[in-house]
């Protein structure tokens, strides 16, 4: 009987403790307005850096550390320009549509199966639609730290998040779509 109830107590904690964490990511998340980080993104082994601001819903200001590379989203379209190409694609046609929705985002953690990995991390597989997103977040900070998706083109894209800091004013003009060159 002792056996029982040990068993039934670890499973109760492991439980409580997945469910402490969701809640404390959920709110971590609606308690943000904005978050800026450094950032390192690897597209099928090649790896490119830089900084980004991302304000929800929907907007994004990346500046890569090379090429003049900048992502930009409005929140309705998606930009990627360097010195010598210019891309323009309706954000709801790319898996940062729903990583930019922290609602969204909510929403789904609130009923999804989490993983932990390395205990480190905790990861929620979000499939919607065509998109798989495996986002993560610090398992003592309990913060968003990256995320992992396919692009347009089918590549890998896994980004990883360094130091965050939120809910500071921004400028409302990073979130204006550059010109075509």
């Amino acid at each position: 009987m002792f056996r029982w109830f040990l068993i039934f107590f670890f499973t109760f904690l492991i439980f409580n403790s997945k469910a402490d964490n969701r809640d404390k990511i959920i709110e971590n998340l609606n308690n943000t307005s904005n978050i800026s980080f450094k950032f390192e993104q690897n597209i099928n082994g090649k790896i490119e850096s830089g900084n980004c601001i991302i304000e929800y819903p929907k907007k994004m200001y990346c500046a890569y550390d090379k090429n003049n590379k900048i992502l930009v989203s409005n929140g309705k379209s998606l930009v990627i320009k360097t010195i010598s190409s210019y891309y323009r694609y309706p954000l709801k046609k790319t898996p940062l549509n729903l990583i930019l929705d922290k609602n969204f985002l909510i929403n789904k953690i609130s009923s999804l199966e989490e993983r932990t990995i390395d205990n480190s991390y905790i990861s929620y597989s979000i499939i919607n639609n065509e998109n798989k997103i495996d986002i993560f977040f610090d398992i003592i900070s309990l913060e968003l730290i990256g995320w992992q998706t396919k692009d347009i083109y089918q590549n890998t894209v896994l980004t990883l998040l360094g130091p965050i800091s939120k809910n500071r004013e921004i400028k409302k003009k990073f979130f204006k779509l550059p010109l075509q060159n």
